[in-house]
């Protein structure tokens, strides 16, 4: 497979179709007055004024054009995910071989990012998964990831009589810390990760929003939450995140520290800030699209105006399988090479296998 200038030989793993190739290097979070583009402007604008670091300059830097071709042990292995783990089957990902893959998410960068010794970033792109067909899931979608660490003295420097306060112990894992945190230092990562995210939400979505926040599991952070708005009298997930496993920052060199990381969707927050209905239409070359989101500044209120009049249409297809090997993502892409963009959802509505 040839893509972004280097080759790739092929083998039993190789799965990637010519249709999602296409879109590798379309970069829409990179495009000027895209959507995409401006909510990442605005997570970007939102971190560099809130966050500023001792000489006066951001905080954060940002990552936004970081190959989308990474390693399996980029995508899996750096971030604790065992091998027998659900999330890596072929079934789910786009493998170039057994070796190579489209990041399945921004995470793949994370180990690399603190290994070259930073301490608070974002990183933006686009990802890569084999999924269902619906007006919320598609095979390509952006991404952004965030993560700051902490020494010792930054964070309990708020703290007073700060004095014998830690970040490590030798303890034992709970549902609320990992055995080598100590409780304190846990709470203050935690109280600062979930101030920091609730802060942003409230800037994009406007003051008065209301959060909650669900408890639930990813390999690489622990404790993990989702985090949920009620937008409109409806309550969304928005993003997942957490304390990062200590593991892995210390296989990136950074022992001494503890921190948090986050993952959000951009078309999710797109969809829900902009009243876009359907997920396809982020690759719409249609100007009556594209049109509605040249804005003079990047904090202007937009409303998307639907484009097509016409019903959908419905087609029923049956078809015939031989073999135990099927999963309903090789339908789903065999649909989306031949059809495209024009399907719009594809439901399995019956299933016969004759007794004899």
């Amino acid at each position: 497979v040839g893509l972004l200038g280097k080759a790739y030989p092929q083998d039993d793993y190789s799965n990637v179709t010519e249709k999602i190739l296409s879109k590798v290097g379309k970069n829409l979070h990179n495009k000027q007055h895209h959507p995409l583009w401006l909510i990442k402007e605005q997570v970007k604008d939102h971190f560099y004024k809130q966050y500023i670091g001792r000489r006066g300059n951001p905080l954060f830097s940002v990552y936004d054009s970081l190959s989308p071709v990474v390693t399996v042990q980029q995508n899996f292995d750096s971030l604790l995910i065992p091998q027998n783990h659900a999330s890596r089957r072929k079934e789910d990902n786009y493998y170039l071989n057994r070796d190579h893959m489209l990041r399945a998410h921004t995470s793949a960068h994370q180990w690399d990012l603190i290994h070259s010794g930073l301490d608070a970033f974002l990183a933006v792109g686009d990802v890569y998964r084999r999924d269902t067909i619906d007006n919320t899931h598609y095979p390509v979608f952006h991404q952004m990831e965030g993560v700051r660490l902490f020494s010792c003295h930054e964070l309990f420097s708020s703290v007073k009589d700060d004095e014998g306060l830690q970040l490590f112990e030798q303890g034992h894992r709970s549902a609320h810390k990992q055995e080598c945190h100590t409780t304190e230092a846990v709470r203050l990562v935690e109280f600062n990760l979930k101030q920091v995210l609730t802060k942003l939400m409230a800037h994009i979505f406007g003051e008065g929003l209301q959060v909650r926040w669900v408890d639930c599991y990813f390999p690489f952070t622990h404790p993990s939450f989702e985090m949920e708005i009620n937008f409109r009298g409806e309550w969304m997930e928005v993003l997942g995140c957490g304390v990062i496993e200590q593991q892995l920052v210390n296989s990136a060199g950074a022992q001494d520290k503890i921190g948090w990381a986050f993952g959000l969707g951009l078309e999710r927050l797109a969809m829900i800030l902009y009243d876009i209905p359907d997920i396809r239409l982020f690759w719409s070359e249609d100007e009556r699209f594209l049109k509605q989101f040249i804005v003079s500044h990047i904090w202007q209120k937009i409303k998307f105006q639907p484009l097509s009049r016409y019903p959908p249409l419905i087609n029923d297809i049956s078809f015939w399988l031989p073999s135990e090997t099927y999963s309903k993502n090789d339908f789903y892409d065999l649909a989306r090479t031949i059809g495209g963009d024009l399907i719009e959802k594809v439901v399995l509505l019956d299933e016969f296998t004759h007794p004899k």
